[in-house]
């Protein structure tokens, strides 16, 4: 078959600039050429071609300056007909136009966000997504029960396909292979043999990194040989700083060099820094779809601190592979979680063992991608 899969207009694939539903698409091209001919369209980006071909996967790439730009642009590229299966995601309003552009295509939809919650889309616009789409993927069953509980209509027709990771990308630091990714990160930053709670975010409150820093006043006090390392920026691909990421390093100054902020690390370079942990924390503070770093602190062999918002916990709740907090915005939370696996390696050790199995068998893009070509089949 002929596939298109249609990229958000934010951040181009391959995801130079990161971006989880980019590195998501990225993850299963491979998969998905196996068997049929791809279509990428996407964004432009000024380190990419606009148009480029490898193997039986094609690439256009869009010079837009506006969303609606860009939905009219994929939309004409469409209309010739060509495509026998149309994957967009996670723009539910976008795929009302690619449907009037390939009304003979067969439609389907990824949700990574809550894309269908009101403010987002109206019940009209919803309804026609619907009954137009043959299936909605969702990220987690925490998007997908949202859904249904607005439209019931899409029960029967929403199925949660859990992202992934690659594993051979992703390696403990306990690996030789894991090894190697942790030297060049702990030398280049000064850590040392200092045992590492990583935090990898975006810069925005919703994410929480102000409480992590808060918790690690309470850790520090009573184990100074610890390092938070903070692996991220307000937006992908940038290092601006606005208020918020102001008080960041304003906040983290009493702790001296025990706290070090990195910068946006592309998705290539993740996997040296994910590897350097020996802690990894999510703070999530809103109701997060399901954030991805998950899977790779799990292909790392990482112990995780997560907390009981959205569909974060689903990863996490009765799999051995980590804590979930249900005070998610009280820094003691996340300082008594960091001192209880720091004090307990066994413990911490045995919750990265159980990530790397769930990484390899459950979560891996190979997955994904059998999970999706299920539904391309049908």
């Amino acid at each position: 078959m002929r596939v298109a899969l249609i990229c958000s207009e934010k951040l181009p694939v391959p995801p130079v600039r990161g971006g989880a539903i980019q590195q998501y698409i990225e993850g299963i091209l491979p998969y998905l050429a196996q068997e049929h001919e791809i279509t990428v369209l996407g964004i432009a980006d000024r380190d990419l071609p606009e148009q480029e071909k490898q193997g039986r996967i094609t690439y256009l790439r869009f010079r837009t300056g506006s969303r609606t730009d860009y939905i009219k642009s994929v939309a004409g590229a469409l209309a010739n007909g060509q495509h026998d299966v149309i994957h967009t995601f996670n723009r539910p309003r976008a795929l009302i136009e690619y449907c009037r552009a390939a009304p003979e295509a067969r439609h389907i939809l990824s949700v990574h966000n809550d894309m269908f919650a009101p403010d987002k889309i109206g019940p009209e616009e919803a309804g026609f997504c619907l009954e137009h789409t043959e299936v909605v993927v969702t990220v987690s069953d925490y998007i997908r029960k949202n859904i249904e509980n607005l439209y019931p209509r899409a029960r029967g027709k929403a199925v949660t396909v859990y992202s992934g990771v690659d594993p051979e990308r992703f390696r403990p630091g306990w690996t030789p292979e894991g090894l190697k990714l942790t030297s060049s990160v702990r030398e280049r930053y000064g850590i040392g043999y200092a045992r590492v709670i990583l935090l990898v975010t975006r810069f925005s409150e919703k994410k929480g990194a102000h409480v992590v820093i808060k918790a690690m006043e309470q850790v520090l006090r009573e184990d100074p040989g610890v390092v938070l390392l903070v692996v991220g920026s307000r937006w992908y691909g940038s290092n601006k700083v606005n208020d918020y990421v102001a008080q960041l390093y304003n906040q983290a100054q009493v702790l001296g060099n025990q706290v070090i902020f990195t910068g946006f690390v592309p998705p290539v370079r993740m996997p040296e820094y994910f590897a350097s942990g020996d802690i990894f924390v999510c703070a999530s503070q809103w109701q997060e779809p399901l954030a991805r770093v998950h899977y790779e602190a799990m292909a790392a062999g990482l112990p995780i601190i997560t907390t009981n918002r959205g569909g974060n916990p689903e990863v996490v709740a009765g799999k051995g592979n980590g804590i979930i907090l249900c005070g998610y915005d009280q820094p003691e939370d996340f300082a008594w979680a960091i001192k209880h696996l720091l004090a307990n390696p066994a413990i911490a050790r045995e919750m990265g063992k159980k990530g790397r199995q769930l990484a390899e068998t459950v979560y891996s893009w190979a997955r994904v991608a059998r999970d999706i070509l299920k539904l391309y089949a049908k």
